[in-house]
């Protein structure tokens, strides 16, 4: 069973790779501009910006672009930047790192914080801790990215000016110096993940609390923080995998909105100075590297949702039943 669904996830992933590579050569080609005009500026002679453009291959037909896009994939060059003269993949390989820095970090606060509040609103129901979280919850998974970032930044750094508003900080000046400019970005990035785990956490943990096998643990004598923690988790556990997958995934693609908010280095910064710049190959790199990231993450949950639950079955979606 296992191995069939692993199978049939590969070939998802191809299948949505390929659409994905499609649609983003469809879409950077429809981006108003020239990128050799824009290279060279307003002022450059017509014959030069022909002969970039041929250097380019900009002069060829769309059908023949693509199909030597297709060609550079398969071989695995993701092609090279106009913008920074330097191979698109060395480009996404030197930013990766500070984008997983903000979206680890921030599903990790996500993650504990919203699971313990979805733990405790469960074992309060309607009390008024359980209204407070999910109030807080709602609101949280309500609001903008853009327009929390915005306002963070004019609370806490333009009016009270506790912290950095932009950029990411460098070691040499100490490490509070990094972690003061991580807090707001990270927290940005962690209200909707955080609301959608505690709704889902609370959601699972009353239908696993209520279950017979849980007042047979209590019946036993087990202390209820055993009880809880122990066994009512574990049983609640497949929801908040598979959400944690999907939020890894989002919150990886999230990441654009917020380091161009805080001008973090990572991927987002990079993708929107590409579009500025109308440059199609690094535009193109980030957008189908987002995509195998966004596809092969939501394999591996597929994945372990089926060893956490055998019953499921993705061959008639009917969770082998």
């Amino acid at each position: 069973m296992l191995k069939t669904n692993t199978e049939k996830g590969f070939c998802r992933v191809f299948r949505h790779v390929f659409i994905v590579i499609t649609i983003t050569f469809i879409l950077t080609r429809m981006i108003p501009g020239n990128p050799a005009l824009t290279m060279l500026g307003p002022q450059a002679p017509k014959e030069a910006v022909e002969q970039l453009e041929e250097e380019l291959g900009l002069n060829k037909s769309k059908g023949e672009q693509y199909m030597m896009y297709l060609k550079q994939i398969l071989s695995g060059d993701f092609g090279k930047s106009y913008s920074y003269n330097q191979p698109v993949i060395e480009l996404i390989m030197e930013r990766v790192p500070n984008t997983l820095l903000i979206t680890l970090t921030s599903l990790l606060i996500a993650l504990v914080l919203g699971v313990m509040a979805g733990i405790i609103s469960a074992i309060k129901q309607y009390s008024m801790l359980d209204y407070i979280f999910m109030v807080i919850a709602l609101i949280g998974v309500s609001m903008p990215i853009f327009w929390m970032g915005l306002m963070l930044v004019l609370v806490f750094s333009v009016n009270l000016g506790w912290l950095p508003a932009m950029g990411m900080g460098d070691m040499g000046n100490g490490l509070w110096d990094v972690i003061s400019h991580m807090i707001l970005p990270c927290f940005c990035l962690s209200t909707i993940p955080m609301a959608t785990f505690a709704r889902i956490t609370r959601s699972s943990m009353l239908e696993v609390v209520n279950n017979d096998s849980i007042r047979a643990l209590r019946a036993r004598g087990l202390r209820e923080s055993v009880v809880i923690w122990k066994h009512a988790l574990k049983n609640a556990l497949p929801p908040i995998v598979t959400v944690l997958g999907l939020q890894l995934a989002t919150a990886f693609t999230g990441a654009i909105l917020t380091e161009s908010i805080f001008a973090w280095p990572g991927m987002g910064t990079m993708i929107v100075s590409a579009i500025d710049n109308r440059d199609y190959a690094l535009i193109q790199g980030v957008v189908l590297f987002t995509a195998i990231v966004f596809v092969v993450i939501n394999l591996v949950v597929d994945i372990v949702y089926t060893m956490i639950n055998p019953k499921v079955n993705y061959e008639n979606g009917n969770g082998g039943k």
